[in-house]
């Protein structure tokens, strides 16, 4: 190859699975003219987290699947050196994919016990071969970020707690699930992004720790993915004054903490891959096109991904780049490659003769994560007593934001049958009929299944819920079962009157069943909670 053809190389551009046929052409065009190294891909461009403020609705799309399979046949075929596929499915290809097999969170993984840590390895390989069941090679996961931030507006679920010896040994172990299928992994965001308060898909996050403080704790997982060969590390886009001279200048962009900390001092010599390059803390830095794209090549990242300036970009890095500098890069990219196995042209053909995903083993061990994670955070009452409350009729349900037809009171309806009620969504007035109804029972188990996974807006817990909840727990005997992020419990007052507190972390139905018999049950609780949650 040209100088020009191995700096292609370097460019991962997005590409959208539900996008116009004009974008898929234009897709087509980078690949042939600039001998692009791979592609990541998202669901669609209202999906993109970068496109919050707009507020463009998500269509979802039941056929992503099989659309995701079609254009990576699609893309191969036009491309003289085999591409790189790469995708974020963090907890599956669920993540960016419908109809396709989810695995739980990260945070949920946490709770485990080390004992049942062989799980979070069955995580990584499950995840791995249903990557490559639809032709992706690289899984951009997972993250090593120690959350010990619990306003982190963006990592929170996403990283396995605030223990770094937890943190480090299920990163590894999911790593070891993908290889071992045959995928390439990715530990981010590097140098730690889990004690940050801003996200930086909207702005640049600062660190304040010094070097020995971060080697303390937020290094602490990227040192052991070193010591056991990590196939790339991510850099974050989040700024370290002091490991950059003073400046507020973007990990991404930064030859101190590339160059100087993570492959001289650190010893790492794999595929460092940039964060992407259109999230707001480094799109708008530069007024020239190529320049950002040049910049992150200069501080030392390999792979440029989300890359909005292929053609600028190809020309500055050839302008001002070193052909050593060139090689280096290129080289790491191609062993990527070759360990992925795609340098065999005859391979990235094959995909679309992959057999359906195992939804089945998906569900069997999801059902073992649940089982194995469920967290006691206030001893629960016994049986005995909510029975008695069920005989004298004072027993009630309560669903918070999903329907009474769920796996949870189903699962308990044969031995603890009692009216139900649910609050999806409505007003201040229909939280307050609600309180009339249970105004005549004496103890209610109730099932929270909190909105959304991110803090924002208090996880779209409304206020009025929230208010109704703590009279809720002063006024009756409450048994509260979380399906959902734990973090979402210290938006809730009063959680000191409830009878019991039982954390689920997921809302599946497996989660459910295994909530249920818990409580009918009263069996042990073997989780334990990832982070420390401020007054509870």
């Amino acid at each position: 190859m040209t100088l020009e053809q191995k700096i292609g190389q370097f460019f991962f551009p997005a590409v959208f699975i539900n996008d116009t046929e004009e974008n898929i052409q234009a897709t087509e065009r980078l690949i042939r003219e600039y001998n692009i190294g791979g592609l990541t891909f998202f669901h669609s461009r209202a999906s993109a987290a970068t496109n919050y403020e707009s507020k463009n609705k998500v269509i979802l799309n039941d056929g992503s699947c099989q659309k995701l399979k079609e254009l990576i046949v699609r893309y191969q075929k036009c491309a003289s050196t085999p591409l790189l596929m790469s995708i974020d499915a963090e907890w599956g290809l669920a993540m960016r994919v419908e109809k396709t097999p989810q695995y739980p969170y990260a945070i949920t993984l946490g709770a485990l016990p080390y004992s049942e840590k062989h799980l979070v390895y069955e995580v990584g390989k499950q995840i791995g071969l249903d990557l490559k069941s639809v032709g992706i090679h690289y899984n951009l996961a997972p993250l090593a970020d120690i959350n010990n931030n619990p306003n982190n507006p963006v990592i929170g679920y996403r990283s396995f707690g605030e223990n770094k010896e937890k943190v480090a040994d299920f990163a590894i172990k999911y790593l070891r699930g993908m290889s071992d299928a045959g995928i390439l992994g990715c530990l981010k965001h590097f140098p730690g992004h889990g004690n940050t308060n801003v996200d930086s898909h909207l702005g640049l996050p600062v660190l304040e720790e010094n070097l020995e403080q971060l080697l303390e704790n937020e290094l602490y997982p990227f040192i052991k993915g070193i010591e056991n060969n990590v196939d790339s590390i991510m850099i974050g886009h989040l700024a370290v004054p002091a490991l950059n001279n003073g400046k507020n200048t973007s990990a991404t962009l930064s030859k101190p903490i590339i160059e100087t900390l993570l492959r001289k001092q650190l010893g790492y010599d794999g595929l460092v891959i940039s964060d992407a390059l259109n999230m707001r803390s480094v799109s708008s830095l530069y007024d020239k096109k190529g320049q950002l794209e040049w910049e992150a090549f200069n501080a030392g990242n390999d792979v440029l991904c989300f890359a909005e300036n292929v053609p600028e970009g190809i020309q500055e890095i050839l302008k001002n780049a070193t052909p050593e500098r060139i090689d280096a890069s290129f080289n790491r990219l191609t062993q990527s490659k070759q360990k992925a196995g795609i340098l065999d042209s005859k391979v990235p053909m094959k995909i679309l003769s992959a057999n359906n995903f195992d939804f089945e083993t998906t569900s069997i061990l999801n059902q073992k994560i649940a089982e194995s994670c469920i967290t006691k955070i206030k001893d629960n009452s016994n049986t005995e007593t909510i029975l008695e409350a069920k005989n004298s009729g004072k027993l009630a349900k309560l669903s918070l934001y999903k329907s009474t037809n769920n796996a949870f009171f189903k699962s308990l309806n044969n031995q603890l049958p009692s009216p139900e009620f649910a609050y999806e969504n409505g007003t201040d007035v229909a939280i307050n009929e609600l309180g009339k109804k249970l105004s005549q029972y004496e103890t209610v188990i109730i099932s929270l299944f909190v909105p959304k996974a991110k803090p924002l807006n208090n996880f779209e817990i409304e206020e009025s819920v929230r208010q109704f909840l703590g009279n809720l727990f002063i006024s009756k005997r409450c048994i509260l079962y979380v399906f959902g992020n734990p973090y979402a419990l210290q938006v809730i007052p009063n959680l000191e009157y409830t009878s019991g507190i039982i954390q689920m972390y997921q809302d599946f139905e497996e989660f459910q069943e295994v909530a249920a018999s818990q409580l009918l049950e009263n069996s042990e609780c073997k989780g334990t909670l990832p982070v420390l949650l401020n007054g509870i």
